[in-house]
């Protein structure tokens, strides 16, 4: 979420840079500004209003000690006018305050410098490429057939128990999931990241503290009884362990790894290009989290780019990295590179990842901040990224793998699975 203050006095530069999104912004603004306009002048009234309510009382008690009741009466009735005059003011500040809090929420993240300007996903940037595209002939099959054909995955089975989207992994494709749920999250704790479990059900105020409430697009699943939340990824529970915290500056930067189910409506994905592992509503996934100061986060993401990088390099996978456009670009992020393998069996680019920089934009949902060296309140800069999402790159595995002999198993994933061929 943008900072009021920030809004007020940047007006103009933040409008511009949000055009990005390619959306008009102004009208969005200006309803904030108007909002905060209001809700400033109320607390200015309110204010005055129990000041001087203070100062009566206090004129009260003296006339009462001075023998002069009807003047001490007479200001009584004065005090219960501004009373309730008071208290009217403080129900308009409350529902203008409301007002004003969820108009913020309808404002995204505003695109750092290096977000390219477009319309859409044929606008993101390739910043970086690698791997050889490999050569499958014309057999080749896509892995939707070639889990039927080793029996590693049941979709038709998924559909019988829960419905479209829910994948029964069996037998060596559930040991390759779990095979690289475990490599994932080696690499990750090696690389610094400290392992936590997390609950897969998260209340409102989680989903509003990391930007998935409010749920514009439908993609949330809502437990409505208990009004609680299945988790779209762990970035959700795991970012908000430091909701409403203040963290020491010597314990920047955290950093944390967790594995999770993660549950998306994924409404509106039909056709072709979602088919088998390719668009799911349940899906396993290795995240990474971090939280940083903010001089040194966009070394972080760096860092997690770099990160990323060697797992998809030991998977021994083609990629490549975009750098997403303002059109593209997540509502709350300030900038987000996508990692791509390439699917030789279906000629095609999947999605594995994505990183992303938040700057101060959960941070202030969160109230996540941190004292600096003036012993200020600052607010933190929090980063994300998938280290990896398992269904793309299970399918990517599966069909650039296949051989006469069967699927080769990456070398790296061999000392977790106990096998170097799927046949």
């Amino acid at each position: 979420m943008l900072q009021i203050l920030a809004i007020r006095n940047n007006k103009e530069a933040i409008a511009n840079a949000l055009k990005k999104r390619n959306i008009d912004p102004s009208g969005l603004l200006e309803n904030v500004l108007e909002l905060d306009e209001r809700r400033r002048a109320l607390q200015t009234e309110l204010d005055n209003y129990l000041a001087e309510s203070n100062v009566l009382s206090k004129q009260i008690g003296s006339l009462f000690k001075s023998g002069k009741p009807e003047e001490a009466n007479a200001l009584k009735a004065k005090t219960g006018e501004l009373k309730e005059a008071s208290k009217q003011l403080g129900q308009d500040l409350q529902e203008t305050t409301v007002k004003m809090q969820q108009a913020l929420y309808q404002i995204p993240n505003v695109p750092h410098n290096s977000v390219p300007f477009g319309k859409g996903e044929e606008d993101n940037e390739q910043v970086f490429k690698e791997g050889d595209i490999p050569k499958l002939g014309e057999k080749a099959q896509p892995h939707w057939e070639l889990a039927h054909k080793y029996d590693l995955i049941d979709f038709e089975l998924g559909v019988k128990i829960s419905g479209a989207g829910f994948p029964v992994y069996k037998g060596k494709g559930a040991k390759l999931q779990r095979a690289l749920i475990a490599y994932f999250l080696d690499k990750n704790t090696e690389a610094g990241y400290s392992e936590i479990q997390v609950p897969l059900l998260v209340n409102e105020a989680s989903g509003y503290g990391t930007g998935q409430l409010p749920d514009k697009e439908g993609q949330m699943y809502h437990v409505t009884n208990d009004d609680l939340y299945l988790i779209p990824t762990a970035e959700v529970p795991i970012t908000n362990i430091f909701r409403d915290t203040i963290v020491k500056n010597k314990a920047l930067p955290l950093s944390y790894t967790g594995y999770t189910p993660c549950f998306r409506r994924e409404a509106g994905s039909y056709g072709a290009h979602v088919r088998g592992l390719n668009r799911l509503h349940q899906f396993d996934k290795v995240e990474i989290v971090r939280v940083e100061h903010p001089d040194h986060s966009y070394t972080a993401l760096d860092k997690m780019v770099e990160h990323v990088k060697g797992l998809v390099r030991e998977l021994e996978l083609p990629f490549r990295i975009l750098r997403l456009c303002g059109a593209d670009l997540g509502f709350t992020a300030a900038l987000t590179y996508d990692f791509e393998i390439f699917s030789a069996a279906q000629n095609r680019w999947l999605e594995i990842s994505s990183i992303s920089n938040f700057e101060t934009y959960q941070a202030n949902r969160l109230k996540l901040r941190f004292r600096d060296e003036n012993n200020k309140s600052v607010f933190a800069h929090t980063l994300n990224g998938s280290a990896l999402a398992l269904p793309r790159v299970m399918a990517g595995i599966l069909e650039n793998n296949q051989t006469a002999e069967g699927i080769k198993i990456p070398k790296v994933l061999v000392p977790y699975t106990g096998f170097e061929y799927i046949n």
